[in-house]
């Protein structure tokens, strides 16, 4: 019963289980997640360092994912249509391999978690080899032969880490903590602990489908022994192959002997740990947890089939073809193969130990300590900031904050051979209205009265630090282009003795490396100044939103929010007008003009040709008509609390806000509330095109694009007005966020969901996300511009926002949670000495309807060694780059190619280091770039992610949603979201202000005796152990023992006593870091809800199939040696 499952199989995991009803979404949506952050009332989100995004140097022609879009094609995956490749998102017709009946039995439920010695990797097992119908009985899975396999991270020969990514270089001695885990079979059979694989895993000869994609894409071609899935030639030998298959024992076909011991049959068992998927039968939960092992679990495996660690052999392809023994993988294979006849000696069995591998929590704390107590100062070219998740000052001395700007890489090759050749993408992360801490200056406003800012006569850049003044100090020499361009009489100044003019200091744009200029009329529409931005609510009132008391919801809190408007500095009020509207099948609009007694209603039915049918009175300063506003607002619940309309129209409430801000001549944002697909006769009107079907097929790709174009047209004239749609939904079933989120995303506004709404346990999470969102400051009629010095030019850009041409990103709307990537390419070399310099411009019109010019700049290293790249990446950025760029690249390709490319890249990102910059070591060792020793785990995490390997209970919404918000997410929210935070609250100090210290997010690490809390920027979990103490679960919920502990609490017991006060005051803490209200949700070991909370406990396998940190670190480990090849 070997058990290389990994999800892979079908059916088994498929039905949804017993008893989950209500969450569908693992973390999106079953339960609403997203929320925005305390700040309540106005208080800055200091949170994790809100702006982060780091430019990333542009970077020659990488290979990265083309610009297109489309992640290159893996090159050999080519696997026969029905088998969908490793994504196994185990659903019904796509089976790859073993019939329903044997996946069931696979192994126990809930496995592998944890043997006290084992490691945690349960993801080892391949699921693998299913795919081609099983296997004969007799055949073996190859034990790895993993001889040692060291991660050698490297400090290796590559220059000394002292400039490294991560910190000084105290933190980098892990790295080359060899990891060896030596050993050949790492593989124990199959109870026993899945024992990591191997890593120096052989040369790779796919499984019958290497469980990760590993196919190479077309980047780089493999050598040719690894052709699609076909059996490589007997000379490979036998490599495990990519996920190590699960070790020695054979595997029945059907295995229909009795389940293993701890082994429920009840509902599907849930072949892999841990994670969100189905949950098991609840009697199967007693095992998993950390904890000491629950009897039974994981016991030996069933007599029958005794682990044969001694004779492996790998069924290759469909036809199960034996390897020939291999070079020089020690171990279990002694001579030739037995083929299945006797067992050899076994061999010893050892694996990877799970503390030997790079800890995020190390590296993150490495770096606060290294890095947390001194200013970054960023007055040096091309230094790597500290990490996100460190607490850090910033001074600017010339280059913009790290909040504003995170690059992929502060080093950048000088040519494109060089960028090709090492695959690192360069990139820059912008959030160009970022919030700043308390402690750090805002960017000062320059006003050059009526001749507006001084430019660059070729190239248009504006003014700043590095251009360079010349003959005196009467022209300037431009940093971009090199042009030569005259200083304008008034802005002329006398240069110093080094060259410098004598008012630097007195100048912001030549001294610091973010500021503002006032705006000129050259530069507003039509030539005239901006009115103030308008807000317009649009509120649905179908027999959905009054049922569940939503309406009357939000008419009370917009009463006491609308005082709260963001205006400018030290305005007394804002200068921001309002309107509102209610819809169903028709629109209704009011007046509520101050010289009113009562409110007016119009009535407009006809959805097919909109228009706004009062103009005076619709849009109105709050104070003059709060009377007016108040009753309304009283009214609007009563008048359709008898409503029995169930059917919306949508397109036409966007249109008709678009109209009044057009016949306002004003920009501004609509906030709709809306709950259910729009079915109603009108444009844009849509159909229910949910398919699960379609998952692990060539049309997955649809369920991601809008069923119409109706939209996108839409979106494109509310940017040409400076129309924002921000969208509140609170959908009960499926609602096609697809294609409803398509004019919020282009016009730059945000989509908040709260799936399966009600008012007990959701209102909190709402209130405060619509506070945030009503109150942040934000800019209107934005266009940003980046601008790069001779050799690097910006050719891709990700976010939420519109382009009508190759250099203009314009957005509607841009609030300070957003980010925009830009990727940049070579186009001719570029020189050591004077760098690479990036200038991003943001024209906007401000909350109180000035237009404004913000300027970030940056200035970044060039290098020819290779080994200077590496040792200046940042991988927090990386990843945010390569999930966007993979997010969207499953609107034009099947979610397998693109996972298979980003695996590709990686390998090829870490095959160059290994190659070029480590010193010579044996093969077996897996050699890290100290800067990107994570770069295995975060990428796994991506991997593992609803939207690129979905479990069976994540809905399309979930997935449509949750890709649309990592496209505008920053580095320190991508950073959380893909490796969320889990902290020991019984582990906290009750007198200190400080955060209980952080663990690896790994089931084996959770204790029975403890409670722990795990946050991901969208949902915070509370896991409760069963054997906490007592006075713990009285002292935090106020109930005497676990059983009483309700998992339907959305907040905390306020309790007066010390534990309490610290676990409610790190809770705060947390929301207050983070740009959305984080819904709390309460979970009790061996609880149902456990499997909801084990999704995000990234570094075991998932139920859905994605590998265990330690397994992926092997695939890596294999598909690297197969590049080096």
């Amino acid at each position: 019963m070997s058990v290389n499952q990994q999800a892979h199989t079908g059916p088994p995991y498929g039905q949804p289980q017993p008893g989950y009803q209500g969450y569908q979404q693992p973390a999106y949506g079953g339960q609403p997640l997203p929320g925005a952050p305390q700040s309540q009332y106005g208080g800055p989100y200091n949170g994790p360092m809100p702006g982060y995004q780091q430019p990333v140097p542009p970077q020659g022609s990488l290979r990265a994912p083309p610009t297109s879009g489309a992640p290159p094609p893996a090159s050999g995956a080519s696997l026969p249509s029905g088998h969908p490749g490793y994504n196994q998102f185990g659903h019904g017709d796509v089976q790859n391999g073993i019939p329903a009946s044997a996946a069931s039995m696979q192994r126990p439920p809930t496995s592998q978690p944890f043997l006290p010695g084992s490691a945690p990797t349960p993801v080892s097992q391949p699921a693998t080899f299913q795919q081609y119908g099983h296997p004969p009985a007799s055949v073996q899975q190859l034990s790895n032969h993993m001889a040692g396999m060291t991660i050698a991270s490297t400090t290796a020969s590559a220059p000394p880490p002292a400039g490294l990514g991560y910190g000084p270089p105290t933190s980098a001695p892990p790295v080359s903590g060899i990891f060896t885990a030596t050993g050949s079979g790492l593989y124990t059979p199959y109870t026993a602990s899945p024992g990591p694989p191997p890593t120096t895993v052989s040369q790779g000869l796919p499984l019958a489908q290497p469980p990760f994609p590993g196919q190479p894409t077309p980047t780089q071609r493999l050598p040719t022994q690894v052709p699609g899935f076909a059996p490589p030639p007997p000379s490979t030998g036998i490599g495990p192959s990519s996920y190590p298959p699960a070790t020695g024992a054979p595997r029945p076909p059907t295995m229909p002997g009795p389940p293993l011991p701890g082994q429920t049959l009840a509902g599907p068992p849930a072949s892999q740990p841990n994670h969100v998927s189905s949950p098991p039968p609840p009697s199967t939960m007693s095992g998993p947890h950390p904890g000491p092992p629950m009897g039974g679990l994981h016991g030996p495996p069933p007599p029958t089939h005794p682990p044969q660690p001694g004779y492996q052999m790998q069924q290759n392809g469909p036809f199960g073809q034996v390897r020939g023994p291999q070079p020089n993988y020690g171990g279990a294979y002694p001579g030739t193969p037995n083929y299945g006849t006797q067992p050899g000696p076994p061999a010893p069995q050892k694996r990877l130990d799970p503390d030997s591998i790079p800890s995020p929590i190390q590296v993150i704390e490495d770096d606060r300590n290294n890095r947390g107590s001194e200013p970054f100062v960023t007055g040096v070219r091309g230094q790597v900031p500290p990490l996100v998740t460190t607490n850090f000052v910033v001074k600017d001395q010339g280059n913009a904050s790290p909040r504003y700007i995170r690059c992929t890489s502060y080093n950048i090759p000088c040519t494109s051979d060089m960028a090709k050749q090492s695959q690192v993408p360069l990139a820059a992360v912008i959030k160009p209205l970022a919030t700043l801490p308390p402690e750090e200056t805002l960017p000062y406003l320059v006003d050059h009265g009526e001749s507006g800012p001084v430019r660059c006569n070729r190239c248009k850049a504006y003014m700043c630090p590095f251009m360079q003044f010349i003959e005196g100090g009467r022209r300037f020499q431009c940093c971009f282009c090199s042009c030569v361009t005259e200083v304008p009489p008034h802005y002329f100044q006398h240069l110093d003795h080094t060259g410098k003019r004598v008012d630097f200091y007195d100048r912001p744009e030549l001294s610091l490396g973010s500021y503002e200029f006032l705006a000129t009329v050259d530069y507003c529409k039509n030539n005239k100044f901006p009115s103030p931005p308008a807000f317009i609510f649009m509120i649905d009132v179908s027999y959905n939103a009054m049922k569940s008391g939503l309406v009357k919801l939000i008419c009370e809190e917009l009463k006491s929010l609308l005082d709260y408007l963001p205006r400018e500095g030290n305005m007394e009020e804002s200068a921001i007008r309002v309107g509102f509207v209610t819809y169903n099948k028709v629109l209704h609009f009011y007046n509520v003009k101050s010289s009113l007694a009562q409110p007016q209603m119009m009535v407009v039915s006809d959805v097919a040709d909109m228009f706004v049918p009062l103009l005076d009175g619709f849009l109105v300063n709050v104070n003059e008509s709060r009377t007016v506003i108040a009753s309304l607002l009283d009214q609007i619940p009563e008048m359709f609390a008898d409503t029995r309309e169930t059917e919306t129209v949508f397109a036409p409430v966007i249109q008709a806000g678009l109209e009044a801000l057009k016949a306002a001549e004003c920009a501004g944002k609509l906030f709709i509330f809306h709950t259910s697909l729009p079915i109603a006769e009108a444009p844009g009107k849509l159909k229910n095109r949910d398919d699960k079907k379609l998952i692990n097929t060539d049309k997955e790709k649809t369920l991601f694009q809008p069923q119409t174009s109706f939209y996108n047209n839409l979106a494109k004239d509310c940017v040409a007005q400076g129309c924002c749609v921000d969208l509140f939904l609170f959908p009960n079933q499926y609602l096609d966020v697809a294609t409803l989120g398509v004019v919020t995303y282009q016009t730059g506004g945000s989509i908040y969901k709260y799936a399966y709404f009600q008012l007990e346990t959701d209102q909190d999470r709402f209130l405060n996300d619509l506070r945030r969102d009503v109150q942040k400051e934000v800019g209107f009629d934005a266009v940003m511009r980046v601008r790069t010095s001779t050799g690097i030019r910006a050719t891709d850009f990700f976010g939420a926002f519109y382009m009508s041409n190759t250099t203009d990103v314009e957005m509607a709307g841009l609030d300070c949670d957003k980010t925009i990537t830009v990727e940049f390419k070579h186009d001719d070399k570029l020189s050591e000495d004077s760098g690479a310099l990036l200038q991003c411009a943001l024209l906007y019109t401000s909350c109180a309807g000035q237009r404004r010019l913000r300027i970030h700049n940056l200035s970044l290293n060039c290098c020819t060694q290779l080994a200077d790249l590496y040792r200046n990446c940042e991988t927090d950025t990386l990843i945010n780059y390569l999930a966007k760029y993979a997010y969207r690249g499953v609107l034009s390709s099947p979610v397998k190619t693109v996972r298979d490319a980003l695996i590709n890249q990686c390998a090829q990102i870490l095959a160059c280091y290994r190659k070029n910059c480590a010193s010579p070591s044996s093969a077996g060792q897996l050699i890290l770039p100290e800067c990107m020793k994570l770069l295995p785990v975060y990428l796994n995490c991506v991997l593992k992610s609803d939207v690129l390997q979905p479990g069976l209970e994540v809905t399309t919404d979930d997935r449509a949603y949750i890709r649309q918000l990592v496209t505008s997410m920053d580095v320190a929210e991508t950073n959380v979201f893909f490796y969320p935070r889990l902290l020991s609250l019984t582990k906290a100090d009750v007198d200190s202000d400080a955060l209980p210290a952080a663990i690896r997010n790994s089931e084996e690490r959770l204790s029975r005796g403890d409670i722990y809390l795990l946050e991901n920027g969208l949902n915070i979990f509370v896991w409760v152990g069963v054997n906490v103490q007592q006075s713990f679960i009285q002292n935090l919920f106020g109930v005497s023992s676990f059983s009483q502990i309700s998992n339907a609490l959305s907040t905390l017991p306020v309790l007066e006593n010390p534990f309490s006060k610290k676990v409610r005051s790190i809770i705060d803490t947390i929301q207050a870091q983070r740009s959305r209200y984080m819904k709390l949700i309460i979970v009790k070991q061996e609880d149902k809800l456990e499997m909801l909370f084990k999704h995000f406990l990234v570094e075991d396998k998932s139920l859905s199939g994605g590998a265990s940190y330690v397994d992926f670190l092997c695939h890596m480990h294999k598909e690297i040696r197969q590049l080096l090849s």
